[in-house]
C-alpha cells in the first residue's frame, strides 16, 4: 500500500482542524447569542461588547468552515471534487452527514452577514432570520458527530456536547421569561381603585 504523501496528510490535517475551530466558534456564537437574548448581560458595557464579539466570532466561523471545505478539494482519499463541498448529499461518504455540514455552511452564509443589513430589513425580520443561527449549530453538531473521523474520541464528544447544556438552559430560560408577565407594566391596583368613578362596586 502506498503511503500518504506528507503534502495530502497536511490538508486532511488542515481540513480536520478548521472543522473543530467552526463548530467551537459556531457554538461560542450561539452561545453568546441565546445569552443576549435572555438578557443574561444586563450592563450595557457588556452588551455592547457581547455584541461585538458576537459579530466577530460569526465571521471568524465562516472563515473556518470556508477552510474546512476548501482543504477537503485535495484530499486524495475522499476526492469531493466541487460538486462533494457544494452540493448536499452528493458525496458518497456518509451522505445525511456530510450534507447536513453543507446546509450548515448555507445557513451560517446567510445568518452570518446579516448584521449588515439590519437595518435595510428591519429588526423583526433580522431575528427571525438570525434564529437559524441555532440551526446551524445543530446541523453542524450532527455533522461533526456522523462524519467527523474523531467522533468517537472523547475529546470532540466533549467538544461537541459541552456547550449543549447552557445553550438548551439559557434557550428555555428565554422562553419562560418572554411569557411570563412583565409586573412593571401592570397598573397598581390602588390608583385603579381611586381612578375609578364608582369605587364603591369595587368593594362590594
Amino acid at each position: 500500500m502506498k503511503p500518504a504523501q506528507p503534502l495530502e496528510v497536511i490538508w486532511w490535517l488542515v481540513s480536520r482542524a478548521s472543522g473543530i475551530v467552526a463548530l467551537v466558534l459556531i457554538s461560542a456564537t450561539v452561545l453568546l447569542g441565546v445569552a443576549m437574548a435572555a438578557r443574561a448581560l444586563r450592563a450595557s458595557a457588556l452588551k455592547r461588547a457581547g455584541a461585538r464579539l458576537h459579530e466577530h466570532l460569526a465571521l471568524l466561523a465562516l472563515a473556518a468552515i470556508g477552510l474546512h471545505g476548501a482543504a477537503l478539494l485535495d484530499d486524495r482519499w475522499l476526492k469531493p471534487g466541487w460538486r462533494g463541498i457544494t452540493i448536499p448529499f452528493v458525496l458518497s461518504y456518509r451522505p445525511q452527514f456530510t450534507g447536513a455540514g453543507i446546509i450548515a455552511g448555507y445557513l451560517a452564509l446567510l445568518v452570518g452577514p446579516s448584521f449588515y443589513l439590519r437595518r435595510r430589513i428591519g429588526a423583526r425580520r433580522w431575528r427571525t432570520l438570525h434564529r437559524l443561527t441555532l440551526v446551524v449549530w445543530l446541523l453542524s453538531v450532527a455533522h461533526a458527530l456522523g462524519s467527523g473521523s474523531d467522533a468517537t474520541t472523547l475529546w470532540l464528544r466533549v467538544i461537541v456536547l459541552a456547550p449543549a447544556m447552557p445553550i438548551v438552559y439559557l434557550f428555555v430560560f428565554r422562553g419562560l421569561r418572554s411569557r411570563a408577565p412583565d409586573s412593571s407594566r401592570r397598573p397598581d391596583a390602588t390608583a385603579q381603585i381611586r381612578a375609578s368613578p364608582h369605587p364603591a362596586r369595587l368593594r362590594s
